[in-house]
């Protein structure tokens, strides 16, 4: 589905848009018999939930979109319930997860945009951009994105996986970790791995990237070889580190995060190449 990013609605707007409503982080959603959906209505006014102005997306696959936050202490209609963003990554269609997380980042940036950084005065929408503007001293401030690295490092027929203490029981995932003022992403890579496990990586690869919006990185990944050292976890970020034979993996990360993308390209490419 294609999605095309726009900020100002086009006047006129008929039929219905895909709301993404969030409460406190959660996603709006809707059950009935086709199974859980997102909210697609002509207004958001129409289901009596008290909500702040709408923020336009854009359209997907040509239906208009839009993120709107929920006040606190609205009660939801019938069949309406609130669900964990991370959860939905396994449940939708990609481009709507993708688009959730859109959503959910503009409305957390427009939630903590709400004065001007530099002088406090209550900034103002600017008219076409994607932005928020200081009538007092002029500054304006877009969306914060904030770049991380995540990292799958391998040896031969091990992968190195690492848990933190906020990890679910049992699961362990690639390590990860955000890019310093004025680092490069192979700099940080190479730094984030020997600060969190204590060794030295080469043959850094590419693979791909994705945005995730808790509350608004943007996840560079990589594959990358082992080259020396033995594992030393940090124990701060890091409580357990250790090498797992690609057959035997522990509990790792649901379909749909860069994480569990990376540790599964590797076993594609590692049974292509046996």
């Amino acid at each position: 589905m294609e999605f095309i990013a726009a900020v100002v609605p086009p006047s006129g707007i008929e039929g219905e848009s895909i709301w993404f409503a969030f409460h406190e982080g959660q996603l709006l959603m809707f059950q009935d018999e086709q199974g859980s959906l997102i909210p697609q209505l002509a207004r958001f006014s129409d289901l009596g939930i008290s909500h702040r102005k709408p923020h336009y997306l854009g359209t997907l696959a040509g239906q208009h979109c839009f993120a709107v936050t929920i006040e606190p202490g609205s009660d939801l209609p019938d069949q309406f319930y609130l669900q964990d963003l991370r959860k939905l990554a396994v449940e939708v269609d990609p481009a709507l997860f993708m688009l959730a997380g859109r959503a959910r980042q503009i409305l957390e940036w427009d939630d903590t945009h709400r004065y001007c950084s530099r002088c406090g005065t209550p900034t103002q929408a600017h008219a076409y951009d994607r932005a928020k503007l200081c009538p007092t001293c002029g500054f304006t401030q877009y969306p914060r994105i904030a770049p991380c690295i995540i990292v799958l490092v391998t040896r031969g027929y091990e992968v190195l996986l690492a848990r933190s203490a906020q990890f679910p029981p049992g699961m362990f995932s690639t390590l990860a970790g955000f890019v310093e003022p004025g680092e490069t992403l192979e700099m940080a890579v190479h730094r984030e791995v020997e600060e969190e496990v204590g060794i030295k990586i080469t043959n850094l690869r590419y693979l791909a990237s994705q945005p995730w919006p808790f509350p608004h990185s943007l996840m560079i990944g990589y594959h990358a070889d082992y080259a020396s050292g033995e594992i030393r976890v940090d124990g701060v970020e890091i409580e357990q580190a250790d090498w797992w034979p690609v057959n035997s993996l522990p509990k790792t990360p649901p379909r749909g995060s860069i994480s569990r993308f990376l540790i599964d390209q590797y076993l594609d490419q590692f049974a292509l190449n046996r």
